[in-house]
């Protein structure tokens, strides 16, 4: 039996008035005992009010960091990896709120962090795995995952893939203190860092979906971003910074 009682399942929303009443019943009615963290930035669509009715209904497992205005992904989840090492969670899940992330697959990758450090949901294993993308975006992405794995050399497919499972011992072996990046390369910074540290870093497939309501966060600056922040994570590990 998968240890859901230990599971943290941490979601960054911004104005998911669309699906946070059902990304919530979903997860509570697939997985008993799992717990869930939502990281609040302030929408002004009343997100945070569902958060709150479903709290009363679930007091001991569902929880809500409030925050005021967007501080980016990659804040979001350092705070909460913060307040779940502050408790007795041994497994600590990153998950969008949109469902592209299929709530159904979670024991997939908790099953895998029995015996791994960290677990990536990929998309680009066992053939390329993502549903209602243009072909475009499609493009950019895998190509990011080559760019990413050519300058880091690191043996993962989907570099910045943000369905993930964190072992305790992996999120303490991180200094978040010291995390660089802000955006959507947070995450290969994460998994490089990890990997870096000797830690097991194992992919499990995923079907990921592009997001049915509500508005994608993705933004423009992505793309620099990316291209620069790679850059700096090669140097500072060469320069034994990381």
């Amino acid at each position: 039996m998968l240890p859901f009682e230990k599971t943290l399942i941490i979601i960054p929303t911004y104005n998911e008035i669309d699906n946070i009443e059902r990304m919530i019943t979903t997860l509570f009615s697939l997985h008993q005992g799992v717990h869930l963290l939502i990281i609040e930035d302030g929408s002004p669509d009343g997100t945070a009010d569902v958060v709150k009715k479903y709290q009363e209904q679930y007091p001991e497992q569902l929880h809500m960091i409030q925050r005021t205005g967007k501080l980016g992904l990659g804040t979001a989840y350092v705070t909460g990896f913060k307040w779940a090492l502050e408790r007795k969670y041994e497994f600590v899940f990153e998950m969008d709120c949109d469902f592209s992330h299929d709530p159904a697959q979670v024991p997939d990758l908790l099953e895998a962090a029995q015996s791994n450090d960290l677990v990536i949901g990929s998309r680009y294993i066992d053939g390329i795995r993502i549903i209602n993308w243009p072909f475009r975006r499609l493009l950019l992405s895998y190509l990011a995952s080559i760019y990413t794995r050519f300058v880091t050399n690191i043996p993962v497919y989907d570099t910045t893939g943000g369905f993930k499972c964190f072992t305790r011992k992996a999120l303490e072996s991180l200094n978040l203190d010291k995390i660089i990046s802000k955006g959507y390369i947070f995450q290969l910074e994460l998994n490089y860092k990890v990997w870096s540290k000797g830690l097991r870093v194992k992919e499990v497939p995923i079907i990921f979906y592009e997001r049915r309501d509500g508005q994608s966060k993705m933004a423009g600056g992505i793309i620099f971003e990316a291209l620069f922040s790679v850059l700096r994570l090669r140097v500072h590990k060469i320069l034994g910074k990381l």
